[in-house]
């Protein structure tokens, strides 16, 4: 009951004029960012973090609207898979298989409907399992020392390449810079200066926002300098008729348990760091078909091959946050970056978020309800809009990415240093993604990096130097563990992952 005390006490803080547009604002922004090819949750909200602070936003504003571009990308990325046969981001991976079918039969109106309504099952439960979990999870955090939260970041970096990591090795290279990044500046224990080089600028170390938005932001804009000319508009919609917007009950009633089987799993996906709406997308298409697929339907246009992708990886979106506000480490991409956005805020997440900080964490959560009930009610009839943004050139786009990048960091900080360091971020971002390296465990390494280190050495001075602390209690150990599985799965797994989905994948885009 407590849990539903505080929730109605955060619908109190969220049901204000200003919170409701930002959620809608958010919703919408959101839903056209998904609906892009490439952009995605993380880059969507990477984007809007400087206009929040450029708004001059409070903390629980600031926070509605990321989350609610948060969920409004996981909604988003639908529309081009099912139109298209272009995937939004990779979770919505899986909705092509079954969506892009569906709308070469003239049913694309119905698919997106049902695609709308699916994401908003597996949203508004997951939602519903953070209330109950999320306060959980925190009284089991509450027993944790130095020695046990530094396992838990290890965790974090272990698992965050997910279950569909390319390269584990470069996935490490990329958490390894990232750590390098945070030990720049004045040591906090010592005093001396680190990697500054001399410039007076560093010794307060790098801002994880600039590093954010260089990394995400204009590493795009850079992408998109790099094929200037040959960029044409995302992709050619007008050839798919949308028809009917709305499902018919048949349709609905037959998904419905697919549905309720692939919020379950997505959810436990989310929550679990590293595991990602990728994952949940994947398993539960996956499940569903070995389940009810008798036919062969699966693939060629099933209803159902729609309905679990999108409840799975809208329900793993909710749960990734469980762990971000109950624990202060990122299940997803996405999260990590609003870690950062709370972090920016002086919001520290963990274990006493609930308790300092009540009113930003349940006016968020009873904002994530309302966002939920907006995204389905504007995804029905708006569709023909979000279908016409999908004729925009990218040479509109990425000027107006650029502006509020460096509009939005230079009212941050009001330095021009910090502009320089945004756009060698960008030209690093670039690279990386050249050389395919996530950039996840860059962020996640300079948002993390200082925290890690603090405790680090604080179980070290506790053991007074004694290395085998860090493996003293059960729960330490079982981190450690959780660490190394999460670490080497993704080698094994992730193989499996990858051959099932890219044959599914080319014999779906076969023009024959």
């Amino acid at each position: 009951m407590d849990s539903l005390s505080a929730l109605a006490h955060g619908f109190s803080v969220a049901l204000t004029f200003q919170n409701l547009g930002l959620a809608f604002i958010g919703c919408f922004l959101g839903t056209i960012i998904g609906a892009l090819p490439g952009l995605g949750p993380s880059n969507g909200v990477a984007i809007l973090i400087p206009l929040a602070f450029t708004l001059g936003l409070p903390a629980t504003p600031a926070l509605i609207l990321l989350t609610s571009v948060y969920y409004g990308a996981m909604y988003g990325g639908r529309i081009s898979s099912i139109l298209l046969n272009i995937p939004g981001d990779e979770p919505a991976l899986m909705t092509t298989l079954d969506g892009y079918p569906m709308a070469k039969q003239g049913m694309a109106g119905e698919a997106l409907a049902l695609s709308g309504v699916a994401s908003f099952v597996g949203s508004f439960f997951a939602t519903w399992g953070l209330v109950f979990l999320a306060p959980q999870l925190v009284k089991v955090a509450l027993l944790f020392g130095p020695a046990e939260y530094f396992a838990l970041f290890t965790v974090a970096f272990a698992t965050l390449g997910g279950i569909a990591s390319r390269n584990q090795s470069k996935a490490a290279l990329a958490a390894g810079l990232g750590l390098g990044i945070a030990m720049i500046g004045v040591d906090g224990q010592t005093g001396v200066p680190r990697f500054t080089f001399g410039e007076v600028h560093l010794y307060d170390g790098i801002d994880f926002l600039v590093a954010i938005v260089g990394l995400f932001a204009l590493s795009e804009v850079f992408i998109f300098l790099e094929h200037r000319g040959t960029e044409k508009a995302t992709g050619d919609s007008s050839g798919v008729k949308v028809g009917r917007s709305t499902v018919p009950w048949p349709m609905l009633k037959s998904t419905l348990p697919t549905m309720g089987r692939s919020t379950m799993i997505g959810f436990i996906a989310g929550v679990l760091p590293g595991a990602g709406a990728s994952l949940g997308s994947f398993i539960s298409y996956s499940l569903e078909k070995k389940l009810v697929d008798k036919d062969g339907t699966f693939g060629k246009g099933d209803p159902r091959g729609v309905a679990a992708p999108e409840a799975g990886n809208n329900a793993a979106a909710g749960g990734a946050l469980v762990p971000m506000l109950a624990l202060g480490v990122p299940g997803s991409g996405t999260t990590a970056v609003l870690l950062a956005m709370l972090l920016a805020l002086n919001i520290t997440p963990g274990p006493l978020l609930f308790q300092s900080n009540p009113d930003v964490v349940w006016g968020l959560i009873a904002a994530l309800f309302i966002a939920n009930f907006m995204l389905l009610f504007m995804n029905i009839p708006m569709v023909g809009i979000f279908v016409r943004v999908l004729l925009i050139p990218p040479r509109y786009l990425m000027p107006a990415v650029a502006m509020i990048s460096f509009v939005g960091i230079y009212g941050i900080s009001g330095s021009t240093f910090d502009l320089i360091v945004m756009v060698l971020f960008g030209v690093l971002g670039w690279g990386l993604r050249k050389l395919d390296v996530p950039l996840v465990p860059v962020i996640l390494g300079v948002l993390l990096g200082n925290q890690m280190e603090a405790n680090l050495r604080r179980a070290m001075t506790i053991s007074d130097g004694d290395w085998t602390a860090l493996f003293a209690s059960p729960l330490s150990i079982g981190l450690w563990l959780f660490a190394f599985v999460g670490f080497v799965l993704p080698m094994i797994a992730g193989r499996f992952f990858r051959v099932k989905v890219k044959p599914a994948m080319a014999e779906e885009m076969d023009p024959d």
